[in-house]
């Protein structure tokens, strides 16, 4: 049962997407924006590695899920575009090959610094870092790169999502400092008791 969640997952990730876009509308942008992006795949698989507890399951059911997720993200857009009388022919199985392939690619090392993350302390925190800074990168990159292109909902969307990227990994630090600085004043006390 315990792999079956994560696959599922993968399988939901594939469906926001080319569902939020179809929508339309402001929400449908914005969330069509967010799941079209990389980031939100890296983050499904370097969570899927957080919330394992073996690493082999970390590096296999990541990609496994980033696969399913990449067909049905394919394969739902191209019943989406055949609905609106669109021709949706060849993209999606090129989409499906190249992505498919990238997502074995990228989903093993990602699985696996997920699984590292959950190292406690500063030991982690590199790793606990790299979806936020991923976030903030690529949204950066989209914003020099595209600004005249995308709509205002969905330039909002990138500048939204690069403030969250910023105001997560400070937090993180927040917490890994006030965790070992109470785990040391803890130590120093019980010292000066012993």
């Amino acid at each position: 049962m315990s792999f079956v969640v994560p696959l599922g997952l993968g399988l939901l990730l594939g469906l926001i997407g080319p569902i939020a876009e179809h929508w339309g509308g402001r929400p449908g942008a914005a969330v069509g924006a967010v799941f079209s992006g990389g980031w939100p795949w890296a983050c499904y698989a370097f969570l899927v590695g957080y919330f394992r507890r073996s690493k082999i399951g970390s590096v296999v059911l990541a990609p496994l899920g980033l696969a399913i997720g990449v067909v049905t993200y394919y394969l739902t857009k191209g019943y989406l575009a055949s609905l609106d009388g669109l021709d949706s022919s060849g993209a999606g199985s090129s989409g499906i090959s190249l992505w498919g392939v990238l997502a074995f690619f990228f989903g093993v090392p990602l699985g696996l610094l997920g699984n590292l993350a959950q190292v406690p302390g500063t030991g982690g925190l590199f790793f606990r870092l790299l979806v936020p800074l991923v976030a903030f990168y690529e949204t950066s990159m989209r914003l020099e790169t595209e600004s005249r292109g995308p709509s205002q909902v969905v330039l909002g969307t990138w500048i939204t999502v690069r403030f969250t990227a910023v105001a997560v990994a400070v937090a993180l630090v927040g917490h890994t400092v006030w965790g070992w600085w109470r785990s040391r004043r803890i130590r120093s006390a019980g010292v000066g008791v012993g």
